[in-house]
């Protein structure tokens, strides 16, 4: 009998649940360059990384504990890219409290269509994983804030009352997918230019609205960066800092109430975007939000409800630095 790859690995305790591999990054003989998708800004996220949390990393040491108490190793990050066994994120993130795959989030796609530059479902997979495979998971939140209508898996959850989709998207784009819209739960349609601070207090808002009328047992959470400033698709006008303040807000959110949220990165369609999605990163783990300690122990550590009681306060006292 062939050998049967194991749909899910569970790595081990000293790795962080960040999920990276170098296949993620797609050539082709030149033509990549032809499109305005950056197929190796993942790679750079990771390499960002490593600049600044893993400077003392100890190639000797084979377990690749660093000083800094950030793991690095390159298994640390390493995932097929096979869709199947990538579903497994969704457990991590379960088993975690938080994942990040600096790839995926290919919301165009539904399970019967590609669509975009997304060439399979992997948020539909990673879901229905879930609910198929993990006990305990029967609700999921879907907080897509990618500038585009996440229409293939409204598509496909489209009759599902097990997953509430929230969308916040620049109306005037691509898809334009009406059907799929009678899935939104809650849907944020932004005008052309919007910028920070609109674009925060919605985010805001409403990521409070829709974990208020439906605590799930995790949050799929789609990332996207091309609502930055000068996006050549995205048609919005937010800045870099508005970024890693908007992942802020998701995180803080899904913390308080002890939810394990799955981030994937998404569209982000200019070169400077892989710095932005490693400096949200770094905040996240700055605040608390992320680290070795939460990643060992899960959503309810200690020190996360007393990090969020120390930082709670009213959106309208939230500042870009």
């Amino acid at each position: 009998m062939p050998h049967r790859t194991a749909l899910y690995e569970d790595p081990p305790a000293a790795c962080w649940p960040i999920v990276y591999s170098p296949d993620y990054n797609i050539t082709f003989v030149g033509l990549e360059k032809l499109h305005p998708f950056d197929a190796g800004k993942w790679g750079k996220v990771i390499n960002f990384l490593k600049v600044v949390l893993c400077c003392g990393y100890d190639h000797r040491n084979p377990t690749g504990r660093l000083s800094s108490q950030f793991c690095c190793s390159e298994k640390s990050f390493e995932t097929s890219t096979n869709p199947d066994r990538r579903n497994n994120n969704g457990k991590l993130a379960v088993d975690r409290g938080w994942a990040i795959n600096v790839g995926g989030g290919f919301h165009h796609c539904s399970s019967d269509k590609g669509g975009g530059f997304c060439a399979y479902a992997d948020i539909t997979l990673a879901i229905k994983f879930l609910f198929e495979r993990v006990q305990g998971v029967s609700k999921a939140t879907i907080i897509d804030l990618d500038a585009h209508q996440g229409n293939g898996h409204e598509r496909d959850f489209m009759d599902d009352h097990r997953v509430y989709i929230m969308d916040v998207y620049n109306r005037y784009i691509y898809p334009g997918d009406g059907f799929a819209k009678r899935a939104i739960k809650r849907k944020v349609e932004l005008e052309w230019g919007t910028e920070d601070t609109e674009y925060l207090q919605k985010v805001h808002t409403h990521v409070e609205g829709a974990l208020n009328e439906l605590k799930p047992d995790i949050i799929v959470y789609n990332a996207g960066t091309d609502i930055l400033d000068g996006d050549p698709l995205g048609g919005l006008a937010v800045s870099p800092q508005g970024i890693v303040k908007r992942d802020e807000v998701v995180f803080k959110a899904a913390r308080r109430r002890r939810i394990p949220i799955l981030m994937v990165t998404s569209g982000g369609y200019q070169k400077r975007t892989a710095r932005i999605i490693a400096d949200s990163i770094l905040n996240l783990h700055s605040l608390g939000l992320i680290d070795k300690e939460l990643a060992a122990s899960g959503a309810g550590n200690p020190k996360v409800e007393q990090m969020i009681r120390d930082s709670a306060q009213d959106f309208s006292n939230l500042s870009l630095q």
